[in-house]
């Protein structure tokens, strides 16, 4: 039997394949202007990153964590930063690469899973920038307890997150219908039904997992805002089913 890590792999490989939106890089002219100062990011749906969350990147070393794709990463590396990038898609990495090579800066970009062990050493990194992506890990704090050993001290670990909301109500966001958590691994409906709607394996993880799970890890809070998911009911009755954190190693 397959793992979900690889379920998720090859989920997200075809999603890339498709044009998923995720999947899809940044252009030349965009990496142009972040060169001249105009830029943005996400950790989220719809809402930028704030630059003071990231500050100066001239010579910060980064890592995007699940943050293939050639979105962020080209944006980090055109203001200065030296990058690296993990992601277990391979057509992720492989579009990574892509860009470097187009825009010509250096770039260590590998594929793995996050639900193992980081291929880094201890306080190599000054930032770790991680997008929404912890829904498909079971464990989440394994991937905070990592980050936090991969950053210096004083690092700083950006994380958006996916909370309860997307995964209670039904396809049309109208009811009430699934118990949390939501875990196809424990739950064989909830499996069938995300194989259905070819969605990979997914998980829910609540605010004590999350934000709990962070300070357990040992980082400090230091800021937050919510999200929409940016299409839907749910945001079109602005109700919040993401969060963005901003955390520090001491």
């Amino acid at each position: 039997m397959k793992s979900y890590q690889d379920i998720n792999k090859e989920t997200i490989d075809k999603w890339v394949e498709e044009g998923w939106e995720w999947g899809r890089p940044i252009s030349h002219e965009d990496f142009v202007n972040a060169q001249n100062g105009v830029w943005n990011v996400f950790l989220t749906p719809t809402v930028p990153v704030p630059h003071n969350w990231l500050g100066d990147l001239k010579n910060k070393k980064i890592l995007g964590l699940a943050s293939g794709g050639g979105q962020q990463i080209p944006i980090f590396s055109a203001l200065g930063g030296i990058c690296s990038v993990l992601d277990n898609s391979s057509k992720q990495i492989e579009t990574e690469l892509k860009i470097a090579e187009r825009e010509g800066y250096k770039l260590d970009a590998l594929e793995g899973d996050m639900t193992k062990i980081f291929p880094y050493g201890d306080e190599t990194f000054d930032i770790v920038f991680h997008p929404v992506s912890n829904c498909y890990v079971e464990d989440v704090y394994h991937v905070f307890s990592e980050a936090y050993r991969v950053l210096k001290k004083g690092g700083i670990f950006l994380a958006g997150l996916n909370n309860e909301i997307n995964y209670i109500v039904d396809d049309e966001e109208r009811e009430i219908v699934w118990k949390m958590p939501f875990n196809p691994l424990n739950d064989e409906k909830a499996r069938d039904y995300l194989i259905k709607d070819d969605a990979g394996m997914q998980f829910s993880h609540n605010m004590t997992e999350q934000i709990g799970g962070q300070l357990k890890a040992g980082f400090t809070l230091l800021d937050i805002y919510e999200d929409t998911n940016g299409y839907g009911r749910l945001h079109e009755l602005n109700i919040k089913s993401f969060i963005a954190t901003k955390s520090r190693k001491l």
